[in-house]
């Protein structure tokens, strides 16, 4: 249930999950559904990388544990003790004894055990306000919204319940110093348990029978069973953000190039008590730090996922590439050194003295080797930056074969190529076997259109701002990106320069 093109019983695809965003940074409003690929497409500073942004932070909030710590109020909110309301654990160990096989238990949670859920997800406001922030590298909350907007920024997320026609609305409100988190859950909550955590939850509740009540120990099992219990929530309340997600800024060459003397930078002017004044280093935003730390570790054991039998970063590196790239790590300094080496080459380059196109597509390539899996979100800001037009169609294809292979993958973009490519794959699976076997044509990758998203970031002066809308492939085949206007723009000034000179002033 958590691949990326999720699919019901039936096998028509699930209900997206809706996010409505507005007076947020430059971004009147914007209404969009998280697909297997999405793209933004607009021209700058329209808000493309703050919406990119803003769900990485709710896909870090909504997947880590750090989030939640057993100490908090279920497994959103607050720091504090909260006792556990005696009608909510009875309620879970009715539903836990209620179940239709051995196997596996499935129905409505009790509606005592969804007001304690809607409890933790109200208290997770503050919680999920710090991680955007950190996200943003910023430290107050007005800088979040819309300049000249008083009441605030609102970010909304929909998704129909699974199994049922209900549906859920959470409401994060961004507004005088503060963030406010509010969710509309049905009085009872629709849900299926497989074995192994119906026996996690039951054993966590049979203990709490022999535990005094009011004690330090059954309040730990409370918690322990209500964890579990929101481990198996968070997907219908928010899926699919509660997968993990990586985001590779639009400068990560320059970071590529330079991340060890930036870090070097940063440790050596990290403050030392008696040896010299501290000094106040420049935050960094929350993505280039992540993305700093994930370079720093990225082929460390604990790190690194189990191989694949099919590398997709290989793939990149044997269709773009021509060679592969590599991390060494020094003994002495225990640091990566990144390094190519081309196809039939004996010795491997530092990466800085490779192309900037290497630079651009190699976290990319160590990503995929090291972290990303299926089941994983892949945000990637300007895939197309330092490609050659024909380099960033090939990507555009090995991007699609991500998302079969079951990453999800959203990016924004100025690339006429990209967009032209992608409509491509989604026409190409049209043909027959194509959304069977993947592809028609050897490595060429068919999508639906349900599969694929693609939002224009149009700019507005009244009010001013961007406004966000979703484009379809159009008569002719294409997404109305508007980069036709610019090449009729370009045609026409020929057009007239042209006569001119022929014609005279």
């Amino acid at each position: 249930m958590t691949d990326a093109i999720m699919e019901t019983e039936s096998g028509t695809a699930r209900d997206a999950l809706e996010l409505e965003v507005t007076d947020f940074g430059p971004i009147v409003e914007a209404g969009i559904d998280l697909r297997p690929l999405t793209v933004f497409v607009g021209p700058s500073n329209t808000g493309k990388s703050w919406l990119a942004i803003l769900i990485y932070a709710l896909h870090r909030f909504f997947s880590s544990d750090a989030a939640f710590t057993l100490p908090s109020y279920w497994r959103f909110g607050g720091r504090g003790r909260a006792e556990a309301p005696p009608a909510a654990v009875d309620a879970l160990r009715e539903f836990t004894t209620r179940r239709e096989s051995a196997d596996s238990a499935s129905g409505f949670l009790p509606s005592p055990v969804v007001d304690w859920i809607r409890n933790g997800v109200d208290a997770s406001g503050v919680a999920l306000g710090r991680e955007i922030l950190r996200c943003f590298g910023i430290d107050e909350i007005r800088a979040l919204v819309r300049k000249g907007r008083r009441s605030g920024a609102r970010i909304v997320l929909r998704r129909r319940v699974p199994r049922a026609s209900a549906r859920f609305a959470h409401v994060l409100t961004l507004a005088a110093g503060a963030a406010e988190f509010r969710a509309a859950l049905p009085g009872e909550m629709p849900i299926w348990i497989d074995a192994v955590n119906i026996h996690e939850i039951e054993r966590y509740v049979r203990t709490l029978e022999a535990e005094e009540k009011g004690s330090e120990r059954r309040e730990l099992f409370v918690r322990r069973a209500m964890n579990a219990v929101g481990n198996l929530v968070v997907p219908y309340l928010v899926d699919p953000l509660h997968l993990p997600a990586y985001y590779l800024p639009a400068d990560r060459t320059g970071v590529m190039h330079a991340h060890s003397v930036v870090v070097s930078a940063l440790i050596g002017s990290a403050p030392t008590a008696g040896l010299r004044p501290a000094a106040r280093t420049p935050m960094l935003s929350g993505v280039l730090a992540d993305f700093l730390e994930q370079l720093i570790e990225i082929d460390r054991p604990w790190r690194s996922r189990r191989r694949r039998a099919r590398d997709l970063g290989a793939r990149i590196e044997e269709a773009i590439l021509l060679g592969s790239v590599n991390v060494d790590r020094s003994e002495a300094i225990d640091y990566p050194r990144f390094t190519y080496r081309p196809a039939g080459w004996k010795d491997a380059l530092p990466l800085m003295n490779a192309s900037s196109m290497v630079s651009e597509l190699a976290p990319v390539v160590l990503y995929l080797r090291h972290m990303v899996g299926p089941g994983n979100v892949l945000i990637i800001e300007e895939p197309e930056s330092h490609l050659h037009p024909a380099m960033q169609v090939e990507f555009t294809r090995q991007l699609a074969a991500l998302v079969r292979s079951g990453v999800r993958v959203i990016v924004t973009t100025h690339s006429e190529w990209l967009l032209e490519e992608l409509a491509n794959v989604v026409r190409r699976s049209g043909l027959p076997g194509a959304t069977r076997k993947g592809g028609t044509d050897g490595d060429q990758v068919a999508l639906r259109s349900d599969q694929v998203g693609a939002w224009l970031f149009e700019p507005k002066m009244r009010p001013r701002g961007s406004v966000v809308r979703e484009i379809h492939l159009d008569d002719s085949g294409l997404y109305p990106s508007g980069f036709d206007d610019v090449a009729d723009a370009l045609h026409n000034d020929w057009a007239e320069i042209s006569s001119r000179i022929e014609n005279g002033p």
